[in-house]
């Protein structure tokens, strides 16, 4: 969870360098230009130049920001992937532990059936208290998997909209 947090900061920072590298360039080159001793053509012509570098540096940061959205697209997939498994693990566990349980019961109640005539009322009493803790299991097991399901899809939804954020952040930049 604190790996999350880090590589946020890092994109944090790497566009805060990027954004404070163009404004840099900016005014340092227009304060070259204004203080410069040159005549009007060889201005207008290191102007011309300074704008295409800064049209390509440009560009280079676009690739840069683009390369950055990727790969923030593909952790937020590989993020998404990792709960969707960890979910299905626990519920295979979760099924896997019910199945136990229902088999459980099922071997105590036949052999309730055999003993029968023999201990009727206490088997009676312990096949409705074995019921009863299978219920309740069942209740909890399924309301631990309403909930783990309810947060993975909470969590997919906010990788989502975080990725889709970043993505709107960058083609406004």
């Amino acid at each position: 969870m604190a790996n999350k947090g880090n590589k946020s900061n890092d994109n944090i920072n790497t566009k805060d360098f990027l954004i404070g590298s163009l404004v840099g360039t900016l005014v340092g080159a227009s304060l070259a230009f204004l203080f410069a001793p040159k005549s009007g053509k060889k201005l207008r012509e290191d102007i011309n130049k300074t704008a295409l570098d800064f049209r390509d540096k440009t560009n280079e940061w676009k690739e840069v920001a683009y390369e950055k959205t990727d790969e923030l697209k593909s952790y937020a997939k590989e993020q998404t992937a990792n709960l969707q498994q960890v979910v299905n693990d626990k519920s295979q566990n979760l099924q896997d532990k019910y199945q136990g349980t229902k088999q459980s019961i099922q071997k105590k109640f036949n052999q309730a059936q055999d003993d029968l005539e023999d201990k009727k009322d206490e088997v009676v009493d312990k096949v409705d208290e074995v019921k009863k803790t299978a219920e309740k299991t069942v209740k909890e097991t399924k309301k631990t998997a309403e909930k783990k399901a309810k947060a993975a899809k909470e969590a997919s939804e906010k990788v989502k909209e975080a990725v889709e954020e970043a993505v709107e952040d960058v083609k406004d930049k």
